[in-house]
């Protein structure tokens, strides 16, 4: 073990998986301080100086206060946003201030190990370029296009036959008040119209797939799991799955390793499609993608994994 201070999590209050880390951690007598930024100033504050030395202060919570100098690792989850009482440029002022005051503190713990890093996070979180890294990488990449233009998109669907759209981002949408997931769904060229002008769209070809496999590296552990279902999106319903722990093909290792390292990751959920000729299609990299919900499935070790990272412990 190399320190001794606190675990910070930072996630929303509703978190299972989160939940499963820290209580692993307190029973292994690791401090874990669990804050969601989003309840600051209400119910989170600050104090941070920063010297040509150091940054120390704490963080407090209503029942924790952290040493920032001392923390060992931050587990940064999916915090909610910030909001502030007040109106218009009111409130996007309070906003920007607290995502770069609070932020910015988060983000420059010394001696801190990040899983992940919030700004590595943003990095890869934009689709085309996880995609240009994963071929830079080593990996077979469907041919994708992004574009806003109505005719590039039919004369992709043309040239490559099963085409594929997906979000570039997922974002909260509401219809009807209902929180809804936009879909994976196959396309033909006579359904684009010129809605697809009004924004930026991710078209890329279907791969004729046998399986799916999630492969979720935390640290240098890699847990590869095969998923047989029948979907195009095997996240639609998870109750058609099943698992199989499989072997990674030559060269998938390295490539995952060499992935992480371009954007300075150390946690990421990898998501394949693995074709009629048994060939690994990368599809994207999630790096605050859920994880837990594959060790009971297959018995896999990623709960323990995770705690090892996070308390640092190296034997």
């Amino acid at each position: 073990m190399t320190a001794v201070g606190p675990v910070l999590v930072v996630t929303v209050k509703d978190d299972p998986t989160a939940d499963l880390v820290i209580v692993e951690l307190h029973d292994r007598g690791v401090p874990v301080v669990r804050l969601d930024s989003g309840d600051f100033p209400h119910a989170l504050s600050v104090a941070a100086t920063i010297t040509s030395a150091s940054v120390e202060g704490s963080i407090t919570t209503p029942s924790r206060t952290a040493d920032l100098s001392a923390v060992r690792s931050l587990y940064y989850r999916r915090p909610s946003g910030f909001t502030f009482p007040l109106d218009g440029q009111d409130a996007r002022f309070a906003v920007a201030q607290a995502r770069y005051g609070l932020g910015g503190v988060l983000a420059s713990l010394p001696g801190c190990l990040y899983v992940n890093h919030p700004h590595r996070i943003g990095d890869a979180e934009f689709k085309p370029s996880g995609l240009a890294a994963a071929a830079a990488a080593g990996f077979r990449v469907p041919p994708t296009l992004v574009t806003s233009e109505p005719d590039a998109a039919r004369e992709f669907i043309r040239r490559h036959g099963a085409v594929i759209h997906k979000p570039l981002s997922a974002p909260l949408y509401r219809v009807g008040g209902v929180s809804c997931t936009v879909e994976v769904a196959e396309v033909a060229a006579d359904e684009i119209d010129g809605s697809v002008a009004g924004t930026a769209h991710l078209f890329q070809q279907r791969i004729d797939k046998q399986a799916d496999v999630r492969v979720t590296v935390i640290g240098d552990q890699v847990f590869p799991v095969r998923i047989d279902c029948d979907l195009l999106d095997w996240r639609t319903d998870y109750s058609k799955l099943t698992y199989s722990v499989v072997a990674l093909p030559s060269g998938i290792s390295e490539a995952l390793h060499t992935y992480l390292a371009r954007f300075g990751l150390v946690f990421g959920a990898f998501d394949f499609a693995v074709d009629r000729q048994g060939r690994w299609w990368f599809l994207e990299c999630n790096p605050s993608g859920q994880w837990y919900w594959l060790e009971p499935e297959t018995g896999l070790p990623m709960l323990a994994a995770m705690a090892d990272l996070l308390e640092r412990r190296t034997g």
